[in-house]
């Protein structure tokens, strides 16, 4: 398995993480045990949750269900923010769901904080006043967003002294704007539309590290497309690329994305152990530059 690294940090972080929102869908405890152990052993060691990932029983689950005596070798992150109809990145806020957070998971501390999407109505020195609190308690080693684009990070990392080591984002071969708008540059097309402030070369330019969520997903939660009728031609050449490098299509996607240079770690959130384990190999595949090409242009993407 391929280790990241966080700016500034002596933190290790695989280049898969397994996403935790659909916890709540195994059988037991048991079950979500073995999905551990299995990430562990594929070298997997990063578990991505949110606060209101199941309303919290997520969280509880994970927290029941995986001993202690992992803690040393599992990087937690959560996030928070997210509430019924608003967002919310008032101090007493993050605050309270950390501390809510660290009693569901059972620890004393979480590896990452994100603020899971921007608050319009946030005040950056009430972040930085949070973020002081919990690291000066020890709840908190490192801070990060989602779903913010980058003058959004800039603003709040003005007042958190470049605290802002993440940024987790949408982003696929079927889902990539960003790598849309990068190509079509000047031009006048829906392409070339920049709708995210262009946070790819931000981070390079920064060193902060982005996670993509759904990674096989198009649209805004509109279905996968392994295996989707909207994508033949796509699908065929996963199936090819799949056959040669003697993995799954789930595999070949995530090695899409392990090839971008600005090492961009890939959140999965399958509850399968098998599907984890195959995902896995995505760390091991380096697609040629043709091959990744291929794969963003039988998406229906164009060249201009």
């Amino acid at each position: 398995m391929k280790n990241l690294s966080l700016k500034n940090t002596d933190m290790k972080i695989s280049a898969v993480g397994i996403g935790c929102m659909r916890l709540v869908g195994l059988p037991d405890e048991k079950a979500l045990l073995e999905l551990v152990d299995t990430a562990l052993e594929n070298g997997i060691n990063f578990f991505d949750h949110a606060d209101i990932y199941g309303g919290g029983r997520c969280e509880q689950m994970f927290g029941r269900a995986v001993p202690a005596s992992y803690r040393d070798k599992i990087v937690l992150q959560s996030k928070c923010c997210i509430r019924r109809g608003l967002y919310d990145a008032s101090e007493s806020y993050i605050l309270q769901q950390v501390d809510k957070s660290l009693q569901n998971l059972n620890t004393d501390h979480l590896d990452i904080l994100l603020l899971h999407r921007p608050d319009p109505l946030m005040e950056p020195e009430e972040i930085a006043s949070a973020f002081d609190k919990l690291a000066a308690a020890g709840k908190v080693r490192y801070f990060g967003v989602s779903n913010h684009n980058p003058m959004q990070i800039e603003l709040i990392n003005k007042y958190v002294g470049g605290r802002i080591l993440i940024d987790q984002v949408q982003f696929s071969i079927a889902h990539c704007p960003t790598i849309d708008a990068g190509i079509n540059v000047n031009i006048a097309n829906d392409a070339a539309c920049v709708r995210d402030g262009n946070f790819i070369e931000y981070a390079r330019l920064n060193d902060i590290r982005l996670q993509a969520w759904s990674p096989f997903q198009y649209g805004m939660f509109e279905g996968t497309f392994i295996g989707s009728e909207k994508y033949p031609e796509l699908n065929a050449v996963l199936d090819r690329l799949a056959e040669k490098y003697g993995c799954s299509q789930n595999a070949i996607a995530v090695a899409w994305i392990l090839r971008h240079p600005a090492g961009i770690q890939t959140i999965v959130g399958t509850t399968n152990k098998g599907r984890v384990a195959d995902i896995a190999k995505a760390c091991d595949i380096t697609l040629t530059r043709e091959e990744w090409y291929e794969l963003y242009l039988s998406a229906g993407k164009k060249l201009p």
